[in-house]
């Protein structure tokens, strides 16, 4: 399955699909690798997505091609960061919630002064630890310095379906996905 193909799916879709898939950052010339472990959807149709009232110059990126990151300001101190996915003039995108780093460790340390699980186990760490700022908003994740590579499928079995965190509407909606057990999640 090609990237393109992958993220012309649905929000929902993409977000059970995106679980295991790879972030690569280069930070200070140095490559980190971290795998995503938690996922959530949101779309056009969502009352809790941004998009749900319609193409702002906010989520005007969230309207795009997929493929690209929708970065936002939350809580007037964090940024969060989102896949987009769907077609084009379709308002959908996924929240990257939490990832387990697989190489340059340290450099994430050093970036949050943090250890272990603190490092990356909610949307606000692990953007700070890749450094993905408002700059980045609209990036094409097929270039450097962020890049996301596909991976073999999660099992069913491995999977965890729940309901998202963090949100006021749509509450009850199964839209979180993460992988079972695995110690970097932000919410069990």
């Amino acid at each position: 399955m090609s990237f393109v193909d992958f993220l012309d799916r649905d929000s929902t879709t993409a977000a059970r699909l995106l679980l295991g898939c790879n972030l690569i950052r280069q930070i200070d010339g140095k490559q980190v690798v971290v795998k995503i472990v938690e996922t959530e959807s949101y779309d056009q149709a969502d009352a809790a997505s941004h998009s749900y009232k319609g193409k702002t110059p906010r989520t005007e990126v969230m309207f795009g091609p997929s493929g690209y990151l929708y970065v936002y300001f939350t809580y007037g101190m964090h940024y969060c960061c989102n896949v987009v996915t769907g077609q084009s003039g379709e308002g959908s995108a996924v929240l990257i919630r939490a990832v387990e780093p697989v190489k340059g460790e340290s450099v994430l340390e050093a970036r949050r002064n943090k250890f272990g699980v603190e490092l990356t186990n909610g949307p606000a760490k692990l953007c700070q630890a890749l450094g993905i700022d408002k700059s980045m908003n609209g990036h094409d994740l097929r270039a450097e310095p962020l890049i996301l590579e596909s991976a073999d499928m999660v099992p069913d079995s491995m999977v965890v379906a729940a309901k998202r965190v963090g949100i006021s509407r749509a509450v009850d909606e199964m839209r979180r996905f993460y992988i079972k057990d695995n110690p970097y999640i932000s919410t069990p």
